[in-house]
């Protein structure tokens, strides 16, 4: 099962399972996507991927959907994303995001399901206190829908300390850009895009007039943001490798075994003005910008170590930033 599988990272998620032979069925309301998407991918693998369009929080809606399908895992995407949305709307936040998971989980407990991945953040880290990021620092979140991701993850480990058969991965994603080079997959969030790749290309096809830059101060090269981009592409694959997580044999002590976190990121950070460089270069089109002011929730600088997920899942980041940006135009 994936929620919120028809968004932007659980629709690439549900196109690597299904070429990986996989069955899925997608939970959705389309509350911040439309259905083009799915009916691409629908349209190749079906019945192998099916949809059942509700909303999570719904537990008689989740009941049935659970009765209808033997789930061996769930992996959780379904929730509002944008950090700058989240501290002008908090309650909207806390609300989807938290009473949708608690919904899942009273219903995985019911049909007995164990095995969860959530799609966490690197927003739940704040402001670094050092860098690279590792899944061992303090995580000191500062917007809310950063606060969010944490406060589940907090729940999801109360749930593995008491269900002794229950096992959580927790991904930590750093920032997702790009696009299945297949082009089966395209990303159309609903409204104007409050993510900065989404943006761009709305600016590279003539859909905004320029790209707002949020802080040219902050203490980095160019006095922009700082993020570790990764392609979707490469993301998507991470959750495939965390799936083998679930294959793993547990033993009376099992609360050492059956909560795991993991960064999905490349190591490396780029700037606001190096993102848009690289679409330059690979576009062919300039793209205008407008520098304005800071976003509250907005940390400087933000990159991972991915030593952990290498490590332990035997996975790694593969594409380039350009390649990324590329395949994203």
């Amino acid at each position: 099962m994936v929620t919120g599988g028809a968004g932007y990272i659980g629709m690439h998620v549900t196109l690597e399972l299904l070429r990986h032979k996989y069955k899925v069925v997608v939970v959705d309301n389309f509350s911040t996507t439309d259905e083009s998407n799915y009916e691409r991918v629908s349209d190749v693998y079906y019945p192998n991927v099916q949809l059942r369009r509700g909303d999570i929080c719904d537990d008689k809606f989740m009941d049935i959907v659970f009765e209808d399908y033997k789930v061996s895992c769930v992996i959780h995407f379904a929730g509002y994303k944008s950090v700058g949305e989240s501290v002008r709307q908090p309650l909207k936040y806390y609300r989807n995001n938290i009473v949708s998971t608690l919904t899942l989980l009273e219903c995985m407990k019911e049909h007995k399901v164990h095995n969860i991945i959530f799609s966490s953040s690197a927003s739940v880290y704040g402001t670094p206190e050092s860098l690279p990021i590792l899944e061992t620092h303090a995580c000191k979140p500062e917007s809310p829908y950063g606060k969010s991701k944490y406060f589940i993850e907090e729940i999801l480990k109360d749930v593995c300390v008491s269900e002794p058969k229950f096992t959580c991965v927790i991904l930590r994603y750093f920032n997702p850009i790009g696009t299945d080079p297949s082009d089966i997959l395209q990303e159309n969030p609903k409204g104007i895009p409050e993510n900065l790749m989404p943006y761009i290309v709305g600016v590279y096809r003539g859909k905004f007039s320029h790209l707002n830059v949020f802080g040219d101060d902050y203490d980095t090269k160019d006095g922009t943001g700082v993020r570790d981009y990764i392609h979707i592409t490469d993301l998507a694959l991470g959750h495939l490798s965390a799936l083998h997580v679930f294959d793993e044999t547990k033993d009376d002590n099992y609360h050492v075994y059956n909560y795991h976190v993991y960064n999905l990121g490349t190591g490396k950070g780029y700037s606001v003005l190096e993102v848009v460089q690289a679409v330059e270069k690979v576009g062919g089109k300039k793209i205008p910008l407008n520098l304005a002011a800071k976003r509250p929730g907005d940390v400087p600088v933000c990159y991972a170590s991915a030593t952990k997920a290498h490590k332990e899942l035997r996975w790694k980041a593969k594409y380039d930033i350009e390649t990324m940006c590329k395949h994203a135009l």
